[in-house]
């Protein structure tokens, strides 16, 4: 089985910025990282094919500078790395980048026929969760989004079971493969890297793609030219003025707790007093329309 993990390398959120004139995200100086979800989504991977063997190859579209990120993938067990990178790539919104992804993966597929492939449910930078839905839709693949976890992979069937998550429960889904899975935080825990996994990493060749190696048919389908996205503004959200509140109460006394703050509440924010009394006047009026009913 050959698994195909999509990464991307993002500035960590604790400590971005924005510039006050430009508007734009300051990455100078921020550490990068491999964004969150993609973690889970090379955990999914490895424990595939620690279950059912194979390999797992670890794909990101990105400057020379998102290598560390392969890196740290290929020490967690993945197998070979692969970093698509041009200049041309520059400025690529969703619909460019899960082009080049795309291709990426048809010419690995070339090499090994790719049976599944794994991304985050998002980006911790962008948020949009719409690369690897673009990616499935451009190579046709069976798409499962939101997944909390992969219940069994029937080669002999060539299917795949997994748990989504949906509004209200979980569903229970089946379907073939090729397909892609977009897995949730939390779906599962990432392993720590074994020390030859680490010595292995720190030697291992990162395979670096540029647009000719990546099976780029169109320049107008990558970079700002194939980014209809158009991004107005960037800020930071003014920080708010109004300070905490304390309510001091004696902790054997939740009762007494419970009134001190629906008092609090009720003075602070008028319009509650005003909800309240309409539906205590409503339930009034109700009952007594009911009683003269009788």
């Amino acid at each position: 089985m050959h698994i195909v993990v999509c990464i991307k390398q993002v500035p960590d959120s604790a400590q971005i910025r924005v510039h006050p004139v430009t508007n734009t995200i300051m990455r100078q100086g921020v550490p990068a990282i491999i964004n969150p979800y993609d973690l889970f989504a090379i955990e999914a991977a490895l424990a595939l094919k620690d279950q059912l063997g194979g390999k797992v190859t670890v794909l990101t579209m990105g400057p020379p500078q998102a290598e560390p990120a392969l890196r740290k993938a290929l020490s967690y067990g993945c197998d070979e790395a692969v970093l698509v990178t041009d200049k041309l790539f520059a400025g690529a919104d969703t619909l460019a980048t899960s082009y080049v992804l795309a291709s990426a993966i048809k010419t690995l597929h070339q090499e090994t026929p790719v049976d599944l492939v794994f991304t985050g449910k998002q980006t911790i930078d962008g948020d949009t969760a719409q690369v690897g839905p673009g990616v499935a839709k451009r190579l046709e693949l069976e798409l499962l989004t939101y997944v909390s976890r992969i219940v069994s992979v029937d080669q002999a069937a060539n299917s795949i079971r997994v748990e989504r998550r949906a509004e209200g429960g979980v569903q229970v889904l089946e379907t073939r493969l090729p397909a892609l899975i977009t897995m949730l935080e939390g779906s599962n825990e990432i392993r720590f890297g074994s020390a030859p996994d680490m010595f292995r990493a720190a030697r291992a060749e990162v395979r670096v793609w540029d647009r000719n190696a990546a099976g780029i048919e169109d320049i107008k389908k990558v970079g700002l030219k194939g980014s209809p996205t158009i991004v107005s503004r960037v800020f930071v959200p003014s920080p708010r003025a109004q300070k905490a509140q304390q309510i001091q109460f004696d902790a054997a006394n939740p009762e007494a707790a419970t009134q001190a703050l629906l008092d609090k509440v009720l003075v602070e924010i008028p319009k509650v007093k005003k909800q309240l009394d309409q539906t205590r006047d409503n339930k009034r009026a109700s009952r007594s329309a009911g009683e003269r009913h009788e």
